[in-house]
């Protein structure tokens, strides 16, 4: 990872910090927590979305209880999330995934450009879903 991107996942996850009870920032920093980015390429940067995941409890994301519960089922395992018999319009409208953290003691490194939303939703179910 190159260190724009480092400081962007950085600065994400410490934006999202601030919205966080306090003392959150603290047990991030020595649990598990993924700091998730959602971007739309070749945009201004209108559509990005960035949370802190924090899953015990619960808490800095839309759908915390799901995105844990289904991190939780696939053992922080990406490859193993969504729904693989879900169909999606063949519309080219791209999207950027990326997640940055510890998930289970393991340090987790995700970034992947899906072709659109739908397919987004569909290979990692409520763990992208960052809009409120």
């Amino acid at each position: 990872m190159n260190r724009l991107t480092r400081t962007a996942a950085l600065a994400a996850a410490l934006m999202a910090s601030c919205l966080l009870a306090p003392g959150t920032t603290a047990h991030a920093a020595s649990g598990d927590w993924l700091s998730l980015t959602v971007t739309r390429p070749g945009t201004t940067g209108g559509g990005s979305r960035a949370a802190l995941l924090l899953c015990d409890p619960p808490q800095g994301h839309p759908k915390a209880a799901e995105a844990c519960a289904e991190l939780a089922a696939a053992d922080g395992d990406f490859s193993r999330l969504g729904d693989s018999g879900t169909l999606c319009p063949l519309i080219y409208a791209p999207v950027r995934a990326r997640a940055h953290g510890r998930w289970n003691g393991r340090p987790i490194e995700y970034d992947r450009t899906y072709g659109n939303a739908c397919e987004l939703r569909a290979e990692t179910a409520d763990v992208f879903a960052l809009e409120g």
